[in-house]
């Protein structure tokens, strides 16, 4: 069905991409676009917010930019009012910033324990805080906050504080759901399994001795033998964040070619 998001507003906290090509906050937004939504791209990159804005602009829809450090209350909430002021409403917020920096329990440093746990859950917390009184009083929204499967399972890399900050953003997911379901606010959360994004270009590639070996070992992780692609997630969250999901809050949903499932 198109036009899933017609009159509805959009907020992407990490609409940019870390390099060419589509990241999930970046095809989220887009896609968020093409079923109707207005949306507001947000990046600490404001040239990435920028040029998600363009693209959405230049396929007809309407959207805005906006850089603000996720961590920062005071630029969290003036995204959040620059929204109001654009649009006058906010109907989805989706939560796309995330880091990994290597380091299991032993060897992570306490400042990048720190770091991850602050970029990745306290900023999925900044963002509900600014947004939730707004929808509220609409007496409806939706939230997306994009989790992993890392948060379930250990996925082969050493990122002690990644795993545990994405079951932290999984739980708070949660919770948010159960209070505000009376309110009319639906709060999901998407846990990506393998992808084939820009980030693990910058990020997980030097664990293997060239992209195509990286490409072939995880293509062959999850039972459909694939990595996903940001599109895939961007997708699921069109589906949560419509109306064709009202009834369903405090949701985990994986999007993973079946690796959840797989025990080894």
């Amino acid at each position: 069905m198109p036009n899933r998001l017609r009159n509805k507003v959009a907020i992407v906290f990490g609409a940019g991409s870390v390099g060419e090509g589509w990241g999930n906050g970046k095809a989220a937004a887009v896609a968020y676009a093409r079923e109707g939504a207005r949306v507001v791209c947000v990046d600490l990159n404001g040239g990435a917010a920028e040029e998600t804005s363009r693209i959405i602009q230049d396929e007809g829809g309407t959207a805005t930019a906006r850089a603000a450090n996720i961590v920062e209350s005071g630029e969290v909430h003036a995204a959040v009012q620059g929204a109001m002021e654009d649009f006058g409403r906010i109907d989805i917020l989706h939560n796309n910033v995330g880091i990994n920096e290597a380091g299991g329990a032993a060897e992570a440093s306490e400042e990048s324990w720190d770091r991850v746990m602050a970029i990745n859950a306290k900023g999925v917390f900044l963002t509900c805080k600014a947004v939730l009184p707004i929808m509220e009083q609409q007496g409806a929204g939706a939230i997306v906050n994009i989790s992993s499967l890392a948060a379930i399972r250990y996925t082969g890399y050493p990122y002690a504080s990644y795993y545990a900050s994405k079951a932290a953003v999984n739980h708070f997911t949660k919770t948010l759901a159960v209070e505000y379901a009376s309110r009319g606010i639906r709060a999901n959360v998407i846990m990506p399994g393998v992808l084939d994004t820009p980030h693990i270009y910058q990020h997980i590639s030097g664990y293997y001795d060239s992209v195509d070996e990286m490409r072939a070992k995880r293509d062959a992780i999850p039972p459909m033998q694939r990595q996903g692609t940001a599109w895939d997630v961007a997708w699921a969250s069109v589906f949560l964040a419509s109306d064709e999901a009202q009834y369903i809050t405090g949701v985990e949903l994986p999007v993973d070619g079946g690796l959840q499932c797989r025990s080894t």
